[in-house]
């Protein structure tokens, strides 16, 4: 129970009494609940996005379930792919990537990818069907929570002095992750479901190539960048689907 409820508090902004703070052992043992908690999330989501195009049409409804998915989880994987995008489009070497990624400030690079999967997620949601909207909002928050641990089976750490995210094990399971998803987008959205599925853990794949290459393996930065690459996937993908006239 320790260990889901670290993975809650790490991955979500639910407010937790200031005795349930809890360290490395229970994080790095969290990892096995990320998908759990993605199915929480996407349940919610879709819940919210419901409420929302209720009361709005599919543009305004689909800003606010974009924003709310943004803040359940405290900005922190929008954050990540803010630094991952200054490193990475910097052309610079493994050592200056890891340190500018490091650095708090949001350069000319981060603020476009951030802005760019702002408007991609929006744009793709408003132009979806409602009959399988709610399908793909749900299926959203748990890609992403599953490229979280697929990243962290597929790279070692990339920081030779630690950090935050050290703590987590390499998850042997990690199968586990791929295989919940595919299972949860067929049963959700039978054909379309296995299609956002698929590209959503091949975009895992060509990214942690992409990492391996850049700067060796993962770090905090480039995992919250993974969960924001595999969580706007979906939404591409049922926006191309080809719906029937």
């Amino acid at each position: 129970m320790n260990s889901f409820l670290a993975a809650l508090q790490f991955l979500t902004i639910c407010p937790f009494p200031s005795r349930c703070s809890y360290g490395e052992k229970e994080l790095g043992r969290s990892v096995i609940f990320f998908p759990v908690v993605g199915l929480i999330l996407g349940a919610v989501s879709a819940l919210m996005d419901w409420g929302f195009r209720w009361l709005w049409p599919p543009l305004p409804s689909s800003v606010l379930t974009v924003l709310w998915m943004v803040a359940v989880s405290g900005g922190l994987h929008m954050d990540g792919l803010a630094d991952t995008a200054d490193g990475f489009l910097s052309s610079r070497p493994r050592e200056r990537i890891l340190e500018i990624m490091k650095d708090s400030r949001t350069g000319p690079m981060g603020v476009l990818a951030v802005v760019s999967t702002l408007l991609l997620k929006t744009a793709a949601l408003s132009s979806i069907p409602d009959s399988v909207r709610w399908g793909v909002v749900f299926l959203m928050p748990l890609a992403g929570r599953c490229a979280l641990v697929m990243a962290m089976a597929l790279l070692s750490y990339a920081r030779p002095e630690g950090g935050l995210v050290s703590a987590f094990s390499k998850p042997r399971w990690a199968w586990t992750a791929p295989t919940l998803l595919i299972a949860v987008s067929w049963l959700s959205l039978r054909r379309l479901g296995l299609a956002l599925a698929g590209f959503s853990v091949l975009a895992v794949l060509v990214f942690s190539s992409w990492c391996r290459r850049k700067i060796g393996g993962f770090t905090g930065d480039t995992l919250g960048a993974g969960c924001e690459i595999a969580e706007v996937i979906p939404a591409i993908v049922a926006a191309s689907w080809r719906w029937p006239k």
